[in-house]
């Protein structure tokens, strides 16, 4: 299981889960809408859901049925988007940026 990032962080991108991970687990691009769940790094913390502050973040088998279909594409972003093309901040930029 793992945690799962749902449609009200598209266009939002606010970064506050991806400066919590403790396992650096969250990723995105810049052309994405929103962050992606590594669901094979997520260690099942519920840090980033304390902090997201569209409320988008849900245990895997929490999801709202209405968005049930992130599930899917979260999974997809791992599978479909090469580790060299994903975007992650490192923690000197995060800690820049607060």
């Amino acid at each position: 299981m793992t945690y799962v990032i749902t449609e009200p962080c598209i266009g939002t991108k606010d970064a506050s889960c991806v400066d919590v991970c403790p396992v650096d687990c969250i990723y995105t691009r810049e052309e994405d809408p929103q962050y992606y769940i590594d669901p094979d790094t997520c260690i099942d913390c519920a840090a980033c859901e304390a902090v997201c502050p569209v409320s988008a973040i849900y245990f895997e088998d929490d999801v709202p049925e209405q968005w049930k279909q992130y599930t899917a594409t979260n999974k997809a972003f791992f599978k479909d988007v090469p580790a060299s093309e994903r975007t992650f901040r490192q923690r000197s930029e995060r800690s820049a940026q607060g």
